[in-house]
């Protein structure tokens, strides 16, 4: 294994994955603080239904994207044969 394969394996290991991870994470708690707040908003009209919803959507959105970087990370790395860890 050469130095550029060792090197890339160890940024995608020690910082790349943790980072998509913890952003995924992110987008999933927004995603779920705008079910209570979709749910909170039902039983009265605060305007909580309207902001549950925007906060549903950006956490979709967020976590879209970073199954994209993920699998496009997965792409790059096939392509120039370095194999990474899961």
């Amino acid at each position: 294994m050469d130095a550029t394969t060792e090197l890339a394996n160890k940024l995608s290991t020690v910082i790349i994955n943790p980072i998509l991870a913890l952003i995924f994470a992110a987008g999933l708690l927004v995603f779920i603080w705008g079910v209570v707040e979709f749910m909170w908003g039902l039983s009265n009209e605060t305007g909580k239904k309207e902001e549950g919803k925007q906060h549903m959507l950006w956490g979709l959105i967020g976590m879209v994207i970073m199954v994209a970087a993920y699998s496009i990370l997965t792409i790059v790395a096939n392509t120039l044969n370095v194999s990474l860890p899961n």
